[in-house]
């Protein structure tokens, strides 16, 4: 084991990052021009990546296996986007989102890069209003905010319910002026399928063309991997059908270290699961606790009658529900982080008082914000004496504005009017905090490999608060990586064009090759998705929200059996060489059942809780996580050594000189 050095540059916190950018070495604007980079993901990350690289004056080439980039996931963000700004003049400030992300994230975050972290937050937000981003806006033109779970201030921007569509529109339209000019050259439709390393360093990609089926050789100086997270090791996530963790692990495979892979969030407000033959869960994004109050029946005779069908939950009066957020954590309510509120509502219904069928929900009751946005409005309106009926009707149009997309999803899903009716809602997994490794640079343990976005583990410890995943993207591809990679590509000015015709690039395309064929070749009886619902059905149950370490072990044992079964007797239909979707699926199942054994391993080798990694052996007596700061204050990166069940731990230490190690409380 070694002690991984961050390279966190010496000084003040407030002054490392502009003193870094000070002293790291750049590439003159006329070298910049004979450098290649490739950007693999076309998400935020990706495309503000790929679209400052390639402004800067970069040779860009970037890969998405989407049919357009603006297919990316970070389309499906919702609620929106972080940043210290104050303009509600609520006391907020960098220090106050620092102190929040790191607190947020139980105290398993770098420091370093959670400060610089908000000190761009800022820049983030007028360089999209820049790009047209439509933002909301106040009566006094300014932009609107509003607050997101585990901070006391409001400090999230937002375009209604779709702050990731438009935030990604404005990234794409940044790219797209370098597609026409031809600064980034556009790889639709192909998948990384692995890392090609050239005298230690990252070279170059194998990738495979989804329409035709060939396997091409890409090279380039230097390459970014902004390929988000990897939630769908569980199969049902909130996360789209097709996001992998393929090209992170077979970076992983090659020397690139994986941390704290067990660090998942746990969403607490997505539409419950209907049954076994779902394929994805659908997210509620958590701007919606602003005004909507959580709760469930007070009496388990109630919860029982709703289940059933006998009771609605408008008839059930206001005494008889527990607003049990609330009740339990009075300063934060709603708000809590999202670990705090997906255990509180796991607890609840695995107590009895599930409002569902299965009997997994609880209910997001608008009903208080509608009658107080009504009231609001019928006295700006000068409305005397309103009905009942006129305040819920103006308060119902106030809601509309604020997040009627959202309620037209769910009522499109459940067939259930929310304006009228409780939405009910439970925990999904949803972001994954682990990655890929990262220095202060962003680079991985492989030299001239980079991680962006959700990729990379940098900056949201062991939970990640609301809205500051897009934040993190966009921070790393417009404000971070720009700077840091010119300090590897430096050295480059001299190398010249990478050649696909070294022995490196064959020999990792002949390991692409082998690997393709033998799925193809298994001829089993059982199908991908079969696996992949076998793998997730364990994650989810002895890896999920609440893990102990003998359902850890029986985890490990049968994921290790599911992967075995797999090598055997899956069919993959088709040929490499056409349009195989199932192909594609199989090597992502294939990488997911190896990722999924290092999860679990990863979880088991540390007993403490902290954030969305609850271990039941470390908890207070009021069933909140408890950590060992002790012990466990360190990243886990994990060295690949063949398999996963000999990976090899590698820390880095974790050290607090600007805020206080203290176990977390929202009461």
């Amino acid at each position: 084991m070694t002690k991984l050095n961050s390279k966190t540059p010496d000084g003040p916190i407030a002054e490392k990052w502009t003193n870094h950018k000070n002293n790291i070495n750049v590439v003159n604007p006329a070298n910049k021009r004979n450098i290649d980079v490739i950007v693999v993901g076309s998400g935020l990350a990706g495309a503000s990546a790929a679209a400052s690289l390639a402004e800067m004056g970069y040779n860009v080439k970037n890969f998405c296996f989407q049919d357009s980039p603006r297919r990316a996931h970070s389309i499906a963000a919702q609620g929106g986007i972080n940043a210290a700004k104050n303009y509600q003049n609520d006391g907020d400030s960098t220090y106050r989102l620092f102190y929040d992300t790191v607190k947020g994230g139980d105290y398993r975050a770098r420091e370093s890069n959670v400060y610089r972290l908000a000190e761009v937050s800022a820049n983030i937000i007028d360089q999209c209003v820049a790009q047209g981003v439509p933002f909301a806006r106040d009566y006094g033109g300014l932009l609107d905010n509003r607050s997101f779970g585990g901070v006391l201030v409001s400090r999230t921007f937002y375009a209604k319910g779709q702050t990731g569509q438009q935030l990604l529109l404005g990234a794409y339209s940044a790219m797209s002026r370098q597609i026409n000019t031809g600064k980034v050259k556009m790889y639709n439709r192909h998948e990384m399928l692995d890392l090609v390393l050239v005298d230690g360093k990252a070279r170059g990609i194998i990738a495979r063309n989804l329409i035709t089926g060939n396997i091409e050789r890409y090279g380039a100086h230097a390459v970014v991997l902004a390929t988000g997270g990897y939630g769908n090791v569980f199969f049902l996530s909130t996360n789209a059908m097709g996001s992998n963790v393929t090209a992170a692990w077979r970076a992983h495979r090659r020397g690139a270290y994986f941390a704290n892979p067990c660090y998942t969030q746990i969403h607490p407000t997505c539409i419950p699961r209907s049954g076994d033959y779902q394929s994805k869960l659908t997210l509620m994004s958590e701007s919606l606790r602003n005004d909507g109050r959580i709760w469930v029946p007070k009496e388990k005779e109630d919860a029982i009658a709703i289940r059933e069908g006998r009771m609605k939950p408008v008839d059930l009066p206001e005494e008889k529900r527990d607003y049990y957020l609330e009740r339990r954590y009075p300063a934060f309510g709603n708000l809590v982080p999202r670990d705090v509120a997906s255990r509180a509502a796991k607890e609840r219904c695995d107590a009895g008082y599930g409002v569902n069928q299965t009997g997994e929900a609880v209910y997001l009751d608008f009903t208080a914000a509608i009658l107080r946005y009504g009231q609001e409005r019928a006295n700006i309106l000068h409305i005397k004496n309103p009905s009942a009926a006129e305040i819920k009707d103006l308060g119902e149009k106030v809601i509309e504005s604020k997040y009627g997309n959202l309620f037209q999803m769910y009522e499109k899903i459940t067939d259930e009017n929310p304006y009228k009716t409780p939405m009910m809602i439970y925990p999904a997994v949803h972001y994954t905090m682990g990655g890929l490794w990262v220095d202060y640079n962003l680079m991985t343990t492989i030299p001239g490999c980079y991680a962006a976005g959700e990729a990379n583990f940098s900056d949201h410890g062991a939970n990640r608060l609301g809205a500051s995943a897009l934040m993190q993207g966009l921070a790393d591809g417009y404000f971070v990586l720009p700077y840091t990679i010119g300090d590897f590509l430096a050295d480059d000015i001299r190398t010249g064009p990478i050649s696909t015709d070294s022995p490196e690039f064959e020999a990792t395309e002949k390991e692409v090759k082998e690997r393709l064929d033998s799925l193809l070749n298994n001829k089993g009886t059982k199908s991908v998705d079969f696996f992949h619902k076998r793998l997730g059905k364990v994650m989810w149950d002895k890896v999920g929200m609440s893990r102990n370490a003998e359902g850890l072990k029986e985890a490990l044992a049968e994921i290790r059996q599911i992967r075995e079964e797999f090598y055997k007797d899956v069919f993959v239909p088709g040929t490499m060489h056409s349009f195989n979707p199932e192909l594609e699926k199989a090597g992502r199942v294939a990488d997911f059942l190896e990722l999924g054994e290092l999860f679990a391993k990863d979880a088991l080798e540390r007993p403490e809780s902290c954030g969305g990694h609850f271990r039941e052996e470390s908890q207070t007596e009021e069933g909140e996580a408890l950590r060992d700061d002790t012990n466990f204050a360190f990243v886990s990166a994990w060295e690949w050594t063949g398999d996963p069940k000999d990976s090899q731990l590698h820390k880095e230490e974790l050290t607090f000189n600007d805020i206080e190690l203290k176990q977390r409380s929202y009461k």
